[in-house]
């Protein structure tokens, strides 16, 4: 499996299993599936409630501790943040059995974003997260945090796929050594990427799916990819992306496929901001 390097040297898989929308009952069997298929970044979160299985297949698989990669994420905490954090981190970490992290992630700009990213940069100086980072924060967030905190975040996980692609995004994160990391690769099925004729196209050239082509064009821009399915079949076919590549055309043409635009929600909206305001999920 290729790696990614973050900015305090871990290797980091630039593909991985993710494990969002997966019911609790169906994760257990389905991250079991993913690692015999040859994963080992794993993504879950706090938020997505399947914390526990996934814990449990990995406890299942005999997989030693140091070959895998697991990230999961911390729901936004209101005042006072460093101590509600350290309690769902210790929360997050008994549900997955694990004695550390690979990577948390602040799960939202919102909160006590500050008192949030203290309490992660303990946990980083402890060794008890690996590395530390963030979803969901645009460019004028992302780089405030970076300039005012010692520890800048290895990872800014963000909405990103062949209708909003966000290379000026990863453009600024390279400037600061932030690693791009893709949540929503497959865009859901929306727009019907799976058959989008440009990508149809690209993938009858190599012999290889839509999903395929996709992953390749993350993969090849540097992006981290978690994607998701519960069909083992899927999984095996989801990681056999390295035997191939796309040329200079092909990425050219998947770039005229960008919108610009979310496909799913605004940050900047005041209602999404509503929605996602501070709850505990760390019983």
């Amino acid at each position: 499996m290729q790696t990614v390097t973050l900015n305090n040297g871990v290797q980091m898989p630039i593909l991985g299993f993710g494990v969002y929308q997966i019911p609790p009952e169906q994760t257990e069997q389905a991250v079991t599936e993913a690692l015999a298929a040859g994963y080992r970044l794993l993504d879950t979160a706090a938020a997505y409630g399947n914390e526990e299985a996934v814990g449990r297949a990995v406890k299942k698989s005999g997989i030693p501790r140091e070959e895998l990669f697991v990230t999961t994420k911390l729901w936004v905490q209101d005042a006072p943040a460093e101590e509600n954090a350290q309690r769902a981190f210790d929360a997050s970490t008994r549900k997955l059995g694990l004695d550390y992290l690979d990577l948390y992630l602040m799960h939202q700009p919102y909160g006590d974003v500050y008192g949030q990213w203290r309490a992660m940069e303990a946990l980083n100086r402890e060794g008890r997260a690996k590395a530390i980072g963030v979803a969901n924060f645009y460019p004028d967030r992302l780089v405030d945090l970076v300039l005012n905190n010692e520890i800048t975040p290895a990872v800014n996980q963000i909405e990103t796929h062949p209708f909003f692609q966000r290379t000026a995004d990863q453009d600024l994160m390279r400037e600061h050594g932030v690693q791009i990391q893709s949540w929503g690769g497959f865009a859901e099925g929306k727009n019907d990427l799976f058959t989008n004729a440009l990508l149809s196209g690209i993938g009858a050239e190599h012999g290889k799916s839509v999903a395929q082509v996709v992953l390749r064009w993350l993969t090849q821009r540097g992006v981290v990819a978690i994607p998701k399915s519960v069909r083992a079949e899927r999984m095996a076919e989801n990681i056999d992306i390295f035997g191939f590549e796309l040329d200079d055309d092909q990425m050219a043409a998947i770039s005229t496929l960008d919108t610009g635009t979310t496909l799913f929600f605004d940050h900047h909206d005041p209602k999404m901001v509503t929605w996602l305001a501070p709850r505990r999920l760390d019983a």
